[in-house]
């Protein structure tokens, strides 16, 4: 039985698929559509050639999975390497479905020892990625459907933008949708907006008259009545999406606090400084149960896009930025240095030496970030909680300092 190898190149509506020897000729080229008898046609091929390992450059979605279940070793390859690549088998840069799925198979021939086959998760991790990133999705609407709301209240009534905090709180969306124009908050005074701040539990420092005075302070409207009355009504839509996407995102997050509190992993990420549930449940979300991903922190580092990359020819060498990563990944490791440094002495140091070295803030966040991963990356592996007692680095600063 001979050596095969597939290519895959995954499309919305159907699938270019490449199938060669372990000498390169093609035995087999087809296109499957991207629906249940398509996808039943692809399997059916793959175990007619003895289920050859499949290339492909996404490595989730609904083909991905169907080859998991059955048992078919999915080997995922950055879109940037096979971008790289296509110099090495056509010099006029053309690009073709058929011709990247040929491309596909022949690196996973030639080179398929430099790339780790897709190890599948667990359904708990599955489903739990699945909640985060709709979560993520749903507060990205939310920030694109708040700045729309703050920029047409700042055209014709940009008093109501800025008494409270945020414009898409609950008390300010209530407030928005009860004022949605200057004429009608024209009547209002600070017994009513006491009574308005008493009937939905506002806990702000600040009191009915200085929430007034900011709404007064504000520039007064200069647009007409038919003009006022048009974007009134286009606020109070507004305001109702939001508030009824602000509720969704509210009980989307409780569920994912609930999930991730219930998983040992989920444990271990929420003990590390200020993680907090919903920025574990994002790691964990990213990165997973299966611990052969990532040998080393350094790959983990490099998944994560906090370790930057380097440049060396010669006698010039060049340090950038890491663009290719998971942006997910980094954003929530990110998020959780950002916070543990206002609870946790060691971390503190970390991002404040990187800032008297001259980095600015998201770089020295970044740099605090690589410092945890090593130590998240530990305690992931061994499966153990973070305790500040076990943290070298720490006790060590700690004993410098008491010295």
């Amino acid at each position: 039985m001979g050596t095969f190898f597939a290519g895959l190149d995954w499309a919305s509506q159907s699938h270019a698929v490449c199938i060669i020897d372990a000498q390169g000729s093609v035995r087999e080229r087809l296109e499957v559509a991207h629906n249940a008898a398509g996808l039943a046609e692809l399997l059916r091929r793959l175990k007619h050639w003895h289920c050859p390992p499949v290339a492909i450059e996404r490595p989730s979605g609904l083909v991905v999975d169907t080859l998991v279940e059955a048992g078919i070793v999915v080997v995922p390859i950055h879109p940037n390497a096979v971008k790289a690549t296509r110099p090495r088998y056509r010099s006029h840069g053309a690009k073709s479905d058929a011709s990247d799925a040929y491309l596909l198979a022949d690196l996973l021939r030639t080179d398929g020892h430099r790339f780790k086959p897709l190890s599948p998760q667990g359904v708990e991790i599955r489903a739990l990625r699945t909640l985060v990133r709709g979560r993520d999705d749903l507060v990205a609407t939310r920030v694109q459907l708040a700045n729309q709301l703050r920029s047409l209240l700042e055209s014709f009534w940009p008093g109501a933008g800025v008494v409270f905090a945020d414009v898409d709180s609950p008390i300010a969306l209530a407030f928005i949708e009860r004022y949605p124009t200057a004429e009608s908050a024209a009547r209002l005074g600070p017994k009513r907006m006491a009574a308005f701040c008493a009937q939905h539990a506002y806990c702000g420092r600040r009191s009915p008259e200085e929430l007034l005075q900011r709404l007064h302070e504000a520039p007064a409207p200069v647009c007409g009545e038919l003009e006022m009355d048009a974007k009134g009504e286009l606020v109070r839509c507004l305001v109702r999406t939001l508030m009824r996407l602000v509720e969704q995102i509210r009980l989307l997050s409780a569920r994912i606090e609930h999930h991730v509190a219930a998983s040992d992993d989920g444990r271990i990420l929420m003990s590390f400084p200020r993680a907090g549930r919903i920025c574990a449940a994002q790691i964990l979300a990213e990165l997973g149960s299966v611990r052969e991903r990532f040998d080393t922190d350094a790959q983990l580092a490099a998944e994560a896009g906090v370790a930057p990359v380097t440049y060396a020819s010669g006698k010039s060498k060049a340090v950038a930025f890491r663009w290719a990563c998971n942006h997910r990944l980094r954003a929530a490791l990110t998020c959780l240095a950002d916070n543990s440094r206002h609870a946790n002495a060691w971390a503190a140091e970390v991002y404040a030496k990187a800032r008297a070295r001259g980095c600015d803030h998201p770089h020295a966040v970044r740099i605090l970030c690589r410092a945890w991963v090593r130590v998240i990356w530990r305690a992931w592996v061994e499966r153990k909680p973070y305790d500040p007692a076990h943290h070298g680095a720490m006790q060590n600063m700690l004993r410098t300092v008491g010295g």
